[in-house]
């Protein structure tokens, strides 16, 4: 028997985690989910996105000899955002689409935030001017533990965030943890420390549970 969906509206969905979380995969394969009952969806990650967007990328997870200063990686984390949010996600919003993204403003609140120790309230405020007030639908936050996140990563390349250390890491989880219960209306926790297969499955039932009526 082929099931059939009744849409309740386009929803705007992010996926957030430490680094080696599994997010990126996650977030992918609910794009396909999505695609399997015919929404129209964009998979968007951040930093990034746009032409203007993919070079402040570039400034910030480029290693480099000189340091970046906290205010300066907030910031232009912030300003890659709100090219994103005007160009492509309020437009495309508009238009009927469903946007998932991997990473969205909430990164900024847990690493620049948590790892950075940057106060938390004005980091919600300038992401709340950045991204032109537009706020998640759903937040998927894929929760490991540091350890095994970098044991994940270690034939990876890293970027000059990757390489900011462990603690850095459970600082950032930490705030991840925080953030969570403080946006528990649109925030859910995932165990990422279950098979790919089993986090795509809570993922998608959860995504049908709040987005989607099943015909029967």
């Amino acid at each position: 028997m082929i099931k059939t969906f009744i849409l309740i509206k386009n929803f705007f969905i992010t996926f957030e985690g430490i680094d080696g979380s599994g997010k990126s995969t996650q977030a992918k394969l609910l794009v396909d989910k999505l695609a399997s009952i015919n929404l129209e969806t964009l998979f968007l990650r951040e930093p990034g996105g746009t032409s203007i967007s993919e070079e402040i990328r570039s400034v910030l997870l480029n290693n480099r000899k000189d340091e970046m200063s906290a205010r300066t990686e907030a910031l232009l984390m912030c300003a890659s955002r709100a090219q994103l949010t005007k160009d492509i996600i309020i437009p495309e919003m508009i238009a009927g689409k469903w946007i998932v993204a991997d990473r969205y403003a909430d990164s900024t609140l847990a690493y620049q935030g948590g790892g950075r120790g940057i106060d938390l309230d004005w980091l919600i405020k300038v992401n709340h001017f950045a991204t032109y007030e537009t706020q998640p639908d759903l937040t998927f936050y894929i929760d490991v533990d540091p350890e095994i996140g970098a044991k994940r990563r270690e034939t990876m390349v890293s970027d000059r965030i990757e390489n900011a250390g462990l603690e850095f890491q459970k600082d950032i989880r930490a705030k991840y943890l925080e953030i969570v219960d403080k946006f528990s209306d649109r925030c859910v926790s995932v165990d990422g420390n279950l098979s790919i297969d089993e986090i795509s499955q809570i993922i998608w039932r959860i995504t049908k549970d709040r987005t989607l009526i099943e015909k029967t």
